[in-house]
């Protein structure tokens, strides 16, 4: 009865909304208008840092992307995102045919856009040479144009070099994209090495759109390079994320930044201090995904104590609490107390524990500090 009042409610609105609008013969149907709004991702401050998300790797019509430059900051707006840049290919342009070649041109076209919607743009492109070595995107360039150079090489660093003039952050995109059709792609090869000692490379792309390369972790982890998330987009990003699940983002870079501009982001980034999301994971230093989980995971003082008349053991009751539009899966390892809890974003669960025990640790399954381990997460117990 209740959703038949309502429904009927809900046409009587929809009626009276109806004849208000025809004063001018025209029936506007817009409450069935995507609603216009902003999604705040909510992730607390670290260490009095503020957590900007941000996504470095992203192609329009320009290049090989499928979409105008504008939509790409609507898109960002929308999501929740603080910072975006274009990464358009320097020597490929498939749409040569129908949209000129300038390299400027998309992040020209949106710098206007975008300081209106408060997002901060920052100039970027792609050195697209052939794999191996592969891709690399410099960020906070003056002049993409005049970084093309010869693609008939593979070992061609001249697009990097004019880079690294143009004082670019430079990183490695996608070091797993070609693994099973290039045999020996997949590897830190001489040009990277190379890249590396002359302090031209800078940081590494670990997580690309929907997928995990697990060796750039690594190699980011022992070189002390910085660790990089990002969607890569061509199409919308409704097309590629679900974003409409709960709980689902597209593949972001987290950046702790000392404040919400290009040089504190360029600061961030040249100190390290990024982790990579990705809806439901987390990658990164220890260091910084241990700082990012505890700002965001809070544990109360017990609040009740039972004893089993059996057993005589005590157990003690706590509210563990995501602060965070993040999410954690964790794992006991030592102690007794609950042995899985499931942290959504901006959730509490009950956390048991045997009374006696000074804590427990767990393992955060849905993080990573390297390929094949996650993050250690001991809780104080009060």
């Amino acid at each position: 009865m209740k959703n038949k009042l309502t429904l009927l409610g809900s046409l009587f609105l929809m009626s009276m909304s109806l004849q208000a609008q025809t004063d001018d013969g025209i029936i506007r149907l817009s409450e069935f208008a995507y609603p216009v709004k902003r999604q705040n991702l909510n992730i607390p401050d670290v260490n009095g840092f503020k957590v900007l998300k941000c996504d470095f790797h992203m192609h329009t019509v320009f290049t090989d992307g499928h979409v105008w430059p504008n939509v790409r900051v609507q898109e960002a707006w929308r999501e929740g995102l603080d910072a975006i840049s274009y990464t358009e290919h320097m020597e490929y342009n498939p749409h040569s045919a129908d949209v000129k070649v300038d390299h400027n041109r998309s992040h020209d076209l949106a710098v206007e856009l975008a300081k209106e919607n408060n997002i901060v743009l920052v100039k970027g492109t792609e050195v697209t040479r052939q794999t191996p070595p592969g891709h690399f995107n410099a960020l906070f360039i003056q002049d993409a144009n005049v970084l093309v150079a010869d693609n008939n090489s593979n070992l061609d660093q001249e697009a990097i070099d004019k880079a690294y003039a143009q004082k670019a952050f430079i990183f490695w995109n996608h070091p797993g994209w070609k693994a099973t059709a290039i045999p020996g792609s997949y590897e830190w090869i001489d040009f990277v090495e190379k890249m590396y000692q002359e302090k031209k490379l800078h940081g590494i792309e670990v997580v690309n759109g929907l997928g995990f390369h697990k060796k750039a972790l690594d190699w980011a982890l022992d070189r002390n390079l910085t660790i990089i998330g990002n969607t890569d987009i061509h199409n919308l990003i409704a097309h590629d994320y679900n974003i409409e699940a709960p709980g689902v983002h597209r593949t972001m870079t987290l950046v702790m930044a000392k404040d919400r501009s290009a040089s504190g982001i360029r600061e961030a980034l040249e100190a390290g201090r990024t982790v990579a999301w990705s809806s439901n994971y987390l990658f990164g230093k220890e260091e910084n995904v241990r700082n990012l989980v505890n700002a965001s995971i809070s544990v109360s003082p017990s609040y009740h104590e039972k004893t089993n008349s059996k057993t005589k053991v005590s157990t003690k009751y706590y509210e563990i609490t995501n602060n965070s539009d993040l999410y954690f899966e964790l794992e006991i390892k030592e102690g007794k107390g609950t042995k899985r809890i499931v942290l959504y974003p901006e959730s509490t669960q009950i956390l048991t524990a045997e009374a006696g025990q000074s804590k427990l640790s767990y393992e955060i399954v849905s993080t990573y500090i390297r390929s094949d381990k996650h993050l250690l997460f001991d809780i104080n117990l009060k």
